[in-house]
């Protein structure tokens, strides 16, 4: 990692008129860093993430993003077109259900190279040898590269899902319960995959979890929200293995169910 963040939130705050979403939250990520946020449903967890991936607007505060030219921009500043670029290219989301990141009546293969032409790529054949890759590493046969991700299962879909993502080299993660709703067999080969990407990639990450097993997997810095509120953050094995707040105590010995 180096001493400079990719990403720097400041005061990001979202309410829903008397409802608070999530209050003045601040954190900064660096290249290669896995940030997990845990807490409860209703936490403020899923709401943070969508504000600071552009998907939500806050109500207060900003999100700023070091670009390649090494210049942080804000990203409320920025054109919609620019950052929808951003989130096509640098960025990637990866949804708790795959259906909602994926094209679900074209191709395997359509979906992977959509990325690729979003960056410039134009020729037919390294667009499909691109995506060939991509699946392979992601452990689906390259035989089903013309299906449809509609015939595929659930983990398979996930799969697919982030090879998507991953396939125009971005340097930003976002990942919202992608190990939600699949078999433990399945998220344990789907948490292992994860994990060796990220660390061959060299990713930023920032994952919203509510099972800690899967935080302390994956993530070396952990944030702990209640009622939108961070009320513990650290690094993650010391914040599982010693927490300090009572709330944070609760959730690691399983008490409140999450």
């Amino acid at each position: 990692m180096t001493d400079t963040p990719l990403f720097k939130v400041n005061g990001i705050s979202k309410f829903y008129g008397t409802r608070t979403g999530c209050r003045d939250v601040s954190f900064e990520l660096y290249p290669g860093e896995v940030l997990a946020i845990v807490g409860e449903s209703g936490s403020g967890k899923t709401t943070l993430l969508n504000c600071i991936s552009t998907r939500l607007t806050p109500t207060a505060g900003s999100v700023e993003y070091r670009m390649r030219d090494g210049a942080f921009r804000d990203l409320y500043r920025m054109g919609e077109a620019e950052r929808r670029m951003l989130m096509r290219t640098d960025w990637g989301f990866v949804h708790q259900n795959p259906a909602d990141g994926l094209r679900m009546t074209v191709s395997a293969g359509a979906n992977a190279g959509e990325r690729l032409m979003a960056v410039g790529e134009r020729h037919y054949g390294r667009i499909r040898a691109t995506a060939s890759d991509w699946l392979e590493r992601v452990e689906i046969g390259t035989d089903r590269i013309d299906d449809q991700p509609r015939t595929f299962s659930g983990g398979m879909r996930q799969r697919l899902q982030i090879a998507r993502n991953l396939i125009t080299g971005p340097r930003l993660v976002f990942m919202d319960e992608p190990t939600g709703g699949l078999d433990v067999s399945v998220q344990a080969r789907l948490l292992d995959l994860v994990r060796s990407l990220v660390n061959d990639l060299g990713l930023a990450v920032v994952i919203v979890t509510h099972d800690l097993a899967v935080a302390r997997l994956l993530s070396h810095r952990m944030m702990v929200m209640k009622e939108g509120r961070v009320i513990e953050t650290g690094l993650t094995d010391r914040v599982l293995d010693d927490p300090r707040e009572p709330y944070t105590q609760l959730l690691v010995s399983s008490i409140l169910q999450v």
